[in-house]
């Protein structure tokens, strides 16, 4: 029976339920954000930081409550497709989106630490991916290292501001329980979103013969990161460029380190990862960390122009996931073109950008504004 005859017989309610999640998520990871990023600026934060912490590990709390939940239920190949979709969303999508809407400024901290952190744990996780598994071990060492970059993150803001907070001859103790106490009633809104979310697009995948690779990579994927695009394009609308870009980059760091460390400790055979995954989709985050050194190293900014290609890059490889999942005639030429002409022209480009960059000096006066 054909797939269209066999949609028409998936009850509306699974729809209605995966809407239900999805905005659930969206609403949850808003209060979440507000909260906790109200609070952090309360005890005296920088924003870079609050965006690369805070900011970050609430945007990604969709992500987590998915992949925890797909985890437990015995789904690995949605919680591993939520994460590394998610980190592509997040540098094409969010970091595209938000420069097209003004040019994003990039501080040198995230040059020359955090974007290289981002890429490095982008490599980790293929390297331990390797052997078809994120074990409990992976799981716990990624913890680790989030909470060793959390800590260090945190003294080095506290100690530029002097360790003197910011704002909190401003913020009363009842105040500051108030930012808590949303925070929290975001995490409840995540945690009931994610179960409606993830049983409902299970059931989608399976109706539409999708594999949940595939689900995890695009609706769950892009559903989960609109915090992040929420967060992101907002603060850059209203001129907060670091917090726009360090969400972004934190954003990433959390999802891989926290997110799948979690998702990969409380399961119970940890998280098996496909031979599709390992061969694309891992790779294809790679490179989008990857493509934000040159772009973020050309004068410590984003450009409209560079904005526009990520986006373009992001729809590119959404259209090639839904070709590829149909297995249509146009998959050949469209991937021929992408990797013989569009991807190779780009990377030269963005290579020329930086040699000249690097021999006017641009990122030395940048980095000094």
């Amino acid at each position: 029976m054909p797939c269209t005859d066999r949609v028409y017989y998936l009850p509306t309610v699974t729809y209605v339920y995966f809407v239900v999640g999805l905005c659930l998520l969206i609403g949850g990871g808003d209060l979440l954000v507000r909260g906790s990023s109200r609070f952090a600026a309360a005890v005296g934060v920088s924003p870079l930081v609050i965006g690369l912490t805070v900011v970050a590990f609430g945007t990604s709390s969709p992500e987590a409550a998915v992949s925890l939940r797909s985890s437990l239920a015995g789904q690995p190949d949605i919680a591993l497709g939520n994460v590394v979709g998610s980190n592509i969303c997040n540098v094409l999508l969010v970091l595209g989106l938000s420069a097209a809407i003004v040019p994003l400024a990039v501080a040198r901290q995230l040059v020359r630490l955090d974007v290289p952190l981002m890429i490095g744990a982008s490599v980790g996780l293929f390297l331990v991916s390797l052997d078809g598994r994120i074990s409990l071990t992976d799981g716990a060492i990624f913890l680790s290292a989030l909470i060793v970059y959390v800590v260090w993150s945190i003294r080095v803001s506290r100690r530029q501001q002097n360790g003197k907070p910011a704002n909190r001859g401003n913020a009363s103790r009842l105040r500051m329980g108030l930012h808590l106490g949303t925070a929290v009633l975001g995490l409840v809104l995540l945690s009931l979103g994610a179960n409606q979310l993830v049983d409902s697009a299970v059931a989608i995948a399976r109706e539409w013969h999708l594999s949940e690779l595939v689900i995890g990579l695009t609706i769950v994927a892009v559903g989960t990161s609109l915090p992040e695009v929420a967060a992101s394009a907002v603060a850059a609308a209203r001129g907060e460029r670091d917090l726009a870009v360090g969400n972004v980059v934190g954003s990433n760091l959390f999802n891989i380190l926290f997110v799948l460390g979690l998702a990969a400790v409380v399961a119970p055979e940890g998280i098996t990862v496909s031979r599709a995954a390992l061969g694309f989709d891992i790779p294809v985050m790679i490179a989008a960390a990857l493509a934000c050194l040159p772009v973020f190293f050309t004068d410590h900014l984003i450009a409209r122009w560079e904005g526009i290609l990520f986006l373009f890059y992001f729809l590119a490889y959404m259209s090639y996931l839904i070709l590829a999942a149909q297995q249509h005639e146009a998959l050949e030429g469209f991937g021929f073109v992408m990797r013989y002409f569009v991807i190779p022209l780009t990377v030269v480009t963005l290579v020329v950008l930086a040699a000249r960059a690097y021999r006017s000096g641009n990122p030395d006066r940048a980095s000094s504004r």
